[in-house]
């Protein structure tokens, strides 16, 4: 709370690149929303890249560590008047600036009521902040889940809140083996994003523990550090920032291998739709 709320005043403050290598380039209607996201929202906001699935258009989406507002008031706009996007964030300094901007940006996207609201709550915790079993489509969230304690809280919450048939579909860091105690009592290098990272099989172990169909990897970049002090600290291990997608898929139909047919009529994607880093 105090590094994203006092240290970082806006994106440039940050000592590593692992919040900000973006996770490929946006399509258009995406870059489009973003333009009409005010300025204040946009500078401090510090996700790696909007990770988002295809085909929005009225789902009620679920933004884990919302942060400043920016991918709610971008989603706002993609889900459309009849759908609905929730931010939850734990630090109240960030909640507080997206607030402020709901009437600007409802007035801006031409909606007669907001479509968009936002808790300062925990994501380890989301039935204090009122939010109702299976009651969201989609859940995401840009890199943030790492400064979490408790992951497979998390996963577990997002699991109970998403309707069968729903997905979690996430962006985060994950390390190329489990972390020393040194390593994670770092401040910076929690702030950072690098010391609650997850050891990328513990996500494939968490996710069946909680029920979701196995992780399917969307993207993966290389994180560099580029500051030798804390290089020294972390010495061999080695940081992705990655994207996946969990299914919470209603029981009894996993039955193996099934054979999927893209028809077409996803703006954006009329020949070819990207599911995950092995299927087109």
């Amino acid at each position: 709370q105090d590094y994203y709320g006092k240290e970082l005043q806006k994106s440039e403050d940050l000592k590593t690149n692992a919040c900000i290598t973006s996770a490929r380039p946006l399509p258009k209607a995406v870059r489009d929303a973003l333009e009409c996201v005010h300025e204040e929202v946009v500078a401090r906001y510090y996700g790696c890249g909007l990770v988002i699935p295809e085909c929005l258009s009225s789902c009620r989406i679920l933004d884990l560590g919302s942060g400043s507002g920016r991918d709610c008031y971008l989603l706002s706009q993609l889900v459309g008047e009849q759908g609905h996007v929730t931010g939850i964030d734990m630090t109240e300094g960030q909640v507080e600036v997206a607030k402020k901007h709901i009437a600007y940006h409802m007035d801006k996207f031409g909606y007669r009521k907001p479509n968009v609201e936002f808790f300062h709550g925990y994501m380890e915790k989301l039935g204090d902040a009122g939010l109702a079993d299976e009651s969201y489509d989609i859940v995401i969230s840009n890199c943030v889940i790492n400064l979490a304690p408790d992951k497979t809280a998390v996963l577990r919450e997002a699991f109970r809140v998403l309707k069968p048939g729903g997905e979690m579909y996430f962006s985060d860091i994950y390390a190329s083996q489990r972390l020393s105690e040194t390593i994670r009592k770092h401040q910076v290098l929690w702030g950072e994003c690098l010391a609650g990272a997850l050891y990328w099989r513990d996500l494939y172990s968490i996710a069946e523990e909680v029920g979701f169909s196995p992780p399917c990897l969307v993207t993966a970049s290389p994180i560099t550090i580029g500051n030798k002090e804390l290089e020294g600290i972390v010495g061999d291990c080695r940081f992705v920032s990655a994207t996946f997608r969990l299914f919470k898929v209603p029981g009894g139909s996993r039955a193996g291998p099934g054979q999927v047919i893209y028809n077409g009529g996803i703006v954006g994607h009329e020949r070819e739709l990207v599911f995950d880093a092995n299927f087109t």
